[in-house]
């Protein structure tokens, strides 16, 4: 008989992970973070970009997209997970990546935190930055670059600009 090493839930690999669209608390895609069948997620807090990137919904579905220009547009505002790599798998299927968005690292100003899963004295302080995995993307149509900026997104925003889930197109 073969015994096989069930790792402990403290050697499964977690990366962080910042969200800034559909994806977000309250918005049309949030149960694909929260559904334990795609992985395990925790919400750490909520962040926002060190640098300004264009926050831009396009497209015929009303996407949002975060579009690798760094330097041009606002801080995005969003909120930080922490995601197995199961999860990450589900996201990078859903985001398309890497053909629609790229998963890159990008730093985030840590605005409030609420993680449990990490010793005390690893949590990052309100105002510092850590390291997130971020969906942007630096392919676009050039003519994005001329869209409405946005600081956050919400499907619900005066934007007016609805997002058409998936299972409607």
């Amino acid at each position: 008989m073969v015994l096989r090493r069930i790792p402990s839930a403290s050697r499964i690999q977690m990366a962080r992970l910042f969200i800034y669209g559909t994806l977000k608390k309250g918005q049309p895609n949030s149960s694909v973070i929260t559904d334990p069948a795609n992985g395990k997620s925790e919400f750490l807090g909520r962040g926002r970009t060190v640098e300004k990137y264009p926050l831009v919904i396009a497209g015929q579905h009303n996407i949002p997209f975060l579009l690798h220009v760094p330097g041009k547009g606002h801080r995005v505002a969003g909120e930080m997970y922490s995601v197995d790599n199961q999860m990450l798998q589900v996201l990078d299927e859903f985001e398309q990546c890497p053909d629609v968005y790229q998963r890159t690292l990008m730093r985030i100003e840590v605005l409030e935190w609420e993680g449990k899963s990490e010793a005390p004295e690893e949590q990052p302080a309100v105002n510092s930055t850590v390291e997130c995995f971020v969906y942007s993307t630096s392919t676009f149509q050039p003519e994005w670059l001329n869209l409405p900026f946005y600081d956050s997104y919400n499907n619900q925003g005066e934007h007016g600009l609805r997002y058409n889930p998936r299972e409607n197109r």
